[in-house]
């Protein structure tokens, strides 16, 4: 059966593991079509993580399987999970990198995976994603209904996400994430800065938001609303990662 199997990690590319997990799932389903997200999401990161599946997963048919493996306590008592919704189903340990998908799906079904039918037969403390999330999503794509991995989980761990916070004229907001090219993307979102213009942030004012980022010369500051549909603070031809060091911004109209 064809099914799509993302992965998503913070293993690199120097090691076997990538490759020893895409051997365990075409093992169990030779016609599994596997597709790597990123394998670079900064050591133990769970944000970033959660943040990256956030901004992907949506692009994919709903019927795909998505596997995050960023388990800094990997063998200890967090349970290994599978989040099923109508947008497709994630599989990885519970310690918040689904916390997104928590908030914008509804109708969620969480199972802790506990059936060792669908595990490799010698579970090691290190390597989950060989040994359980591998399986778990193999199995899965083979029709597998996701409720005979495990029982029910009433209350996964979240990550605690800030808000930006509205006062009179004025949206307080903060830097949440940083891509590669030094873009800082924050927490406040496109629906809620219609009608504002005015961004200050660290020492830089703009007093604008820029519709691509050609609207101002090589090098200058500018405030965009980016792929993810939040507010971004970028530099045409630049880093402002590099430039801003104070995360924190207002937005005034």
């Amino acid at each position: 059966m064809k099914r799509i199997i993302t992965l998503t990690t913070d293993f690199g590319l120097d090691d076997h593991y990538i490759g020893v997990m895409k051997g365990v799932i075409l093992g169990i389903n030779s016609d599994a079509v596997i597709t790597d997200i990123t394998h670079g999401i900064p050591k133990y990161d769970i944000f970033k993580a959660a943040f990256t599946v956030r901004n992907f997963y949506k692009y994919f048919p709903k019927d795909s399987i998505h596997i995050v493996v960023i388990d800094p306590e990997v063998g200890s008592e967090r349970k290994p999970i599978v989040v099923e919704s109508e947008q497709g189903v994630f599989i990885g340990p519970d310690n918040g990198v689904f916390s997104f998908i928590l908030e914008e799906n509804k109708g969620i079904s969480i199972i802790e995976i506990t059936n060792p039918k669908y595990m490799l037969s010698d579970v090691s403390n290190t390597f989950h994603g060989r040994d359980i999330f591998a399986p778990a999503a193999a199995h899965i794509s083979l029709g597998l209904e996701v409720t005979e991995l495990g029982e029910n989980v009433k209350s996964p761990i979240s990550l605690e996400i800030n808000k930006p916070q509205v006062h009179d004229n004025e949206i307080s907001g903060e830097v949440i994430y940083e891509d590669s090219f030094g873009n800082l993307i924050t927490n406040i979102p496109r629906d809620l800065i219609e009608g504002y213009s005015k961004i200050q942030i660290d020492e830089f004012i703009i007093d604008s938001v820029a519709s691509s980022y050609q609207d101002v010369e090589k090098g200058e500051v500018l405030a965009i609303i980016g792929s993810s549909g939040f507010l971004e603070i970028s530099v045409n031809h630049g880093s402002a990662s590099d430039l801003i060091k104070d995360r924190r911004l207002r937005v005034s109209k």
